[in-house]
Parts: C-alpha cells; sequence; structure tokens
C-alpha cells in the first residue's frame, strides 16, 4: 500500500488495578499507567435491558505497584453510563451504523460542536448512508462521545469497539467531515443497497464463526479474507486465501473473467447457489458493502462476522486464528491478548509469542520475520508498507529495495515501533540541518 430503569451510584475510591467489564466479567485489554494518580469515579449502571458497566477494584502485591495496570472490556457500552477515568489511559474506538441521514451536513455540525473542547483525534465520515468512526483519544473522552451518540435512538444499540494505544493518540489529527462515500471502493457505494439488510450478508456472532470455521473442511463453503493482501501477511484465519489485493478499492472477488484473475479469486466457479461464503474483515465494515455487490452478483449464501475480527478475538480468543491483526492506525499491529488480555486459549500451530511465524515473510530476503508489524519505505517517495526482518532494515537504511537507498529524499531509519510523520516535517528538518552547517 502506498503513499428501561436504572439505578446509578458513583462514589471516588483509591485504586492501584481497576477493571471495567460486561456482564461477562471478560476483559477487553490491559495495559500500564505510567503517571500516579490518587483517584477515580466510578459509576455502575443496572439495567434488564443492556448490559452493565462496572468498575472494580484491587490492591497488587507491592512488589507490582511500580507497573499499575488498567483493565477494559468496553465492547459494549450502554449509552446511560458514565465512567471518569485518569487523562492518560488512551483507547481506539471503532464503531459503523448504516443509517439513512436526512442532512448530513448538519449531522456533522452537531458532531463537530459536541466534540469541540474533547481531546479526539481520528476520522469520523458521515454522509446520508450512516456514519464510520476510528478515533484515539483519553478514555473519558473518547467514551463520552459513544454515550453522546447513544442517546440518539439510530445509534443506540451500536457495536462499538476498543483497543489500548499504549502511546496516546493513535491518529495525528481530528477529521470529521461529510464524505461521499463511507469506504473507498472503486466506482464509489453510493448506489449500494447498504439501507437494506437483506442485501447484506447474514452476521454470525463469533461463538457460530467459529463453528462454522471448524466444519469448513466438511462443507461446501469459501473463508473469504475481504481485507489487503497485507493484513493477511501478518494475521489471518485458517482457511482463507491471501487476497491478491493491495487496496480494498480495487477488490474484484466474484467477477473475474481472465485465467489469471479467476487464479487469485476464491470466488471463481463456486456454485453461487449452493456455496457458502464465510466473509470476515477487521470491523465488519467492509464485509457489508462487498456483500450488497455479491448478492447482486448471484451469490446466496453470504455470511460475515459480526463486529469483524476485533469482536472475534475479544470474545473467543486466537482460535482459528494465526498472528497478529493490522489496523490503519500508527499502532498497525495488535496481538490477540491486546483484545482480551485474560484468555489463555492460544492456536496449537501458531501460539502467541512464538517467533517461527511461518506465513510471515520478509519483504526482501524472504526470510521469516519474528515480529508482525509493517513499516514504510525510508524513501518517501516511495512509501511502500512491507514487512521486513531486522538485518534488511540495517542492511538498506530502512528501504524496501536497492533503488530506493539513493533516493534524494530518505528519511531517518526508524527503531522499535515508530512510525514517520508527514513528509514536510523531515523536508524542514533537512533545511535545519543545512542552515546549521
Amino acid at each position: 500500500m502506498r503513499g428501561s430503569s436504572a439505578a446509578c451510584c458513583a462514589a471516588p475510591i483509591s485504586v492501584y488495578t481497576a477493571k471495567i467489564a460486561c456482564r461477562n466479567e471478560s476483559p477487553l485489554f490491559q495495559f500500564k499507567i505510567l503517571c500516579p494518580f490518587a483517584s477515580l469515579t466510578t459509576t455502575s449502571i443496572f439495567t434488564t435491558a443492556r448490559p452493565f458497566l462496572s468498575l472494580s477494584r484491587s490492591q497488587p502485591d507491592k512488589a507490582k505497584q511500580k507497573q499499575k495496570l488498567w483493565k477494559f472490556n468496553c465492547a459494549t457500552i450502554p449509552s446511560s453510563s458514565t465512567v471518569a477515568n485518569p487523562s492518560n489511559d488512551f483507547i481506539v474506538v471503532n464503531f459503523y451504523r448504516f443509517v439513512f441521514i436526512n442532512d448530513p451536513h448538519e449531522e456533522v455540525a452537531k458532531h463537530l460542536s459536541f466534540l469541540k473542547g474533547l481531546d479526539i483525534h481520528g476520522r469520523i465520515y458521515v454522509n446520508e448512508q450512516g456514519i464510520n468512526a476510528q478515533y484515539s483519544g483519553p478514555s473519558k473522552d473518547a467514551l463520552a462521545y459513544v454515550e453522546w451518540l447513544r442517546e440518539d435512538f439510530r445509534f443506540s444499540d451500536i457495536l462499538v469497539q476498543i483497543s489500548p494505544a499504549l502511546n496516546g493518540h493513535a491518529f495525528p489529527k481530528l477529521k470529521l467531515r461529510y464524505k461521499p462515500s463511507l469506504v473507498q471502493l472503486e466506482g464509489g457505494i453510493s448506489h449500494l443497497p447498504l439501507l437494506d439488510p437483506t442485501m447484506r450478508a447474514t452476521p454470525l456472532a463469533p461463538s457460530e464463526w467459529r463453528k462454522r470455521l471448524k466444519e469448513v473442511h466438511d462443507s461446501n463453503c469459501v473463508v473469504l479474507d475481504v481485507r489487503n493482501g497485507y493484513e493477511w501477511d501478518i494475521g489471518h484465519f485458517h482457511g482463507a486465501q491471501r487476497p491478491d489485493v493491495d487496496c480494498f478499492r480495487s477488490t474484484s472477488f466474484g467477477e473475474s473473467d481472465s485465467d489469471e484473475a479467476i487464479a487469485s479469486d476464491p470466488l471463481a466457479n463456486v456454485d453461487k447457489e449452493k456455496t457458502n461464503i464465510l466473509m470476515y474483515c477487521t470491523g465488519g465494515i467492509r464485509c457489508d458493502v462487498y456483500s450488497t455487490i455479491l448478492r447482486q452478483r448471484g451469490f446466496q449464501n453470504l455470511y460475515t462476522l459480526k463486529g469483524g475480527v476485533s469482536h472475534y478475538l475479544q470474545n473467543e480468543g486466537p482460535v482459528e486464528w494465526v498472528g497478529n491483526l493490522f489496523v490503519f492506525d500508527d499502532r498497525l499491529s495488535l496481538p490477540p491478548s491486546a483484545y482480551n488480555p485474560e484468555d489463555t486459549t492460544v492456536p496449537s500451530s501458531n501460539p502467541q509469542g512464538c517467533k517461527n511465524i511461518l506465513f510471515a515473510n520478509c519483504y526482501i530476503c524472504g526470510s521469516q520475520v519474528s515480529e508482525l508489524r509493517h513499516r514504510n519505505c525510508a524513501n518517501i517517495d516511495c512509501n511502500l508498507l512491507f514487512l521486513c526482518c531486522m538485518e534488511c532494515i540495517k542492511d538498506l537504511k530502512g528501504c524496501c529495495c536497492p533503488q530506493c537507498t539513493t533516493a534524494p529524499r530518505l528519511r531517518p531509519v526508524l527503531s522499535g515501533n515508530q512510525r514517520y510523520k508527514k513528509w514536510y516535517l523531515y523536508r524542514e528538518l533537512e533545511v535545519q540541518n543545512e542552515l546549521a552547517v
């Protein structure tokens, strides 16, 4: 890729570790608080109509007090709940909803007005077909937006995905605006019947998806990864073919006509009336969009993973999943444990933490990589996103090929999990260095 009624109670408490959980009490993720804090206000919501949000506290051993841990499970947060947390516990929030919005420009104005003064960075797009949002911020601000949104009946039951952002904001700034297409696809998506649930794939709960995957080899079924090839490279479900796609915009599954295209199309030559198509993507929106296209092309038995891979990992753990999950923000890659840290289930063929990851190879030399995380080519004019071993990073100075090492606009080699900033910042740094000389 380039370039019901509720009773509330609130009280301040001193804490060392905390846990936010839905009714099943399974945590979504944990992360460390580097700065100490004095107290936390908690509100518990009890309702028979929807899940409740609660906060519990516990005292760790003295030896562990220096590394304070927060544990969250916020995949379905009631709109009536409020939680005040320390300002430095950053999270990333993802959600979408296909629903008719009569005046999307007015809707954008309302959202901008509410977010004024909140520390929110990310991409929030609105149009006549609904909303698509991915953003980061301190949990207090990030969750306040969710609570406000759910006061609108159109979004009252929206599924929200949350993951940790250990290094603060995962997006450089806030972009909240009207956008003709909630996702980018060749020809746009405004003409697609996205508001008609019968035209979209049937959503499967994570538990049902897990059951279906175990039956794939004994049934007439295709597991379709509706993502990009580079996403598959660091993690995917067993039985899913690597997509021959570098950008979702150019996805063309089910419409191949040439011999070359047919060879890389998992839906080529399948029986459209009898074959079960199990579709998945990161959060679900790409599957919902593309399933309407497949429905129009005559595919009858379409199923999608509700909430995408992130929702599955939070509920089922990494069973049937191998590797990490690619995310479209500064973090780039998350291990399954980020979504459910207390889940000890690991796939037998590739336990988390194992460096012998057979499917992940260095783009340059082909050797196995120990870190499932992409990097961008140091050549600004290339900017290719690729997997790379440490030796090739050193040898090619962060570039993807020998040719790029001699390019006129090179950025410095990044260490660790850093990502490059905007190209003009490096140009300004170069100018400053030249002046200093």
